[in-house]
Parts: structure tokens; sequence; C-alpha cells
């Protein structure tokens, strides 16, 4: 199976191909999708539109991965990253794409096993899963990356899923499913 993990934006959109077969991760591509902010709004979202279906030519995944806008302190940029995200989808319904919404919760309980990690946590843990020598870079890549790694996850195994994420309601419910830093280290140092 292949994903397209995407982290939307205006500025910038970050993208990763992943594969997983045979339980294993294979990173095939990442990188970021570069606006310009003296562009009009609808010439940078046409940009996004037109290299992410390049991409999605090039690469040919079966699912897109997106996450799902979160908090902003300004209006006016959770408008445009929503305008963002709407032709980020609608690339990926147009060239037939199974598409998933992910919140920032459930890629950290997707990656981590824990709701609150920090971004440095996540960008570990997508490191150790891909067996890779660095953190990719920029954040925005490797944020996708651990979107999609959240995607498969969700797909193959039921404790990630949307579902189960979003079940956990009190603070009791999540602290059972808290990974204590020993353990992450544990984790890191064993995989």
């Amino acid at each position: 199976m292949r994903i397209l993990g995407i982290d939307p934006g205006t500025a910038i959109v970050g993208y990763s191909i992943l594969d997983f077969k045979n339980n294993k991760y294979t990173l095939i591509k990442y990188g970021c999708i570069y606006t310009a902010k003296e562009l009009p709004m609808e010439e940078r979202l046409l940009q996004i539109f037109n290299e992410l279906e390049t991409i999605i030519e090039e690469y040919s995944p079966q699912h897109m991965a997106v996450e799902e806008l979160f908090f902003f302190k300004n209006n006016k940029t959770v408008i445009s990253v929503g305008q963002a995200r709407g032709v980020i989808i609608l690339a990926g319904k147009k060239n037939g794409l199974l598409i998933e919404n992910y919140t920032p919760l459930q890629v950290k309980m997707g990656i981590t096993g824990y709701g609150k990690a920090d971004k440095k946590q996540v960008q570990l843990m997508v490191q150790k899963l891909l067996k890779l020598v660095e953190i990719p870079k920029p954040d925005d890549a490797a944020d996708a990356i651990a979107v999609a790694i959240t995607h498969i996850n969700s797909l193959t195994n039921s404790l990630y899923s949307p579902k189960h994420v979003t079940t956990l309601k009190t603070e009791k419910e999540i602290k059972t499913n808290r990974m204590t830093a020993k353990e992450f280290r544990e984790l890191l140092i064993n995989k």
C-alpha cells in the first residue's frame, strides 16, 4: 500500500510518499511545496494543486492522509490554511485517492502512543520507525511522514484508529494510554 501524507499550509505544504508492505515501512520520497507570499492567494492555491497532482501522477499512491487544522492564533491564517486543505483534498479526490484526516492528537498517538508528545518526540519516533540516519527536514516534511505513518497504523492496528483515539474522553483515560519518558527511551533504544 502506498500513502501520500500531507501537512497542509499555504507557504509550505509538507508531503511524503510511504510504502507499507510485509509490515515494513519504506520512505519513498518527502519534501515540501513552497509558495511565495507575494503571489495572490488564488495563484498559491493553484500552484499547490498543480504540484500535488504532479506528485500523485509520479508516485501513484492509493491513500492520502491529511493533517486537520487544530488551532491558530490568527484567523487569517486559519482561513488560508483551510483553503489550502480544500485544494489538497480536491487533488486527492480528483485522482481517486482514499482520503483520511487526522488531528494532531491522533498523529501523536499514532506515532508515540502518547497524545501529549512534543514535536521532537514525534520526529525521533519517525526517524526510529523508518530507520533513518537523521530526523527528516524540514519539520513540515517530517510532519507529513508522521501523518502517513499514523494512517498506516490506523489501517493495520485498531489501537491507533481514529475511532479509538477520539473516544478518549477523560484525563484518566488519557493517562492510561500514556508512555513514560523511560518507556519512550527504551522504545527508541530497542527498536
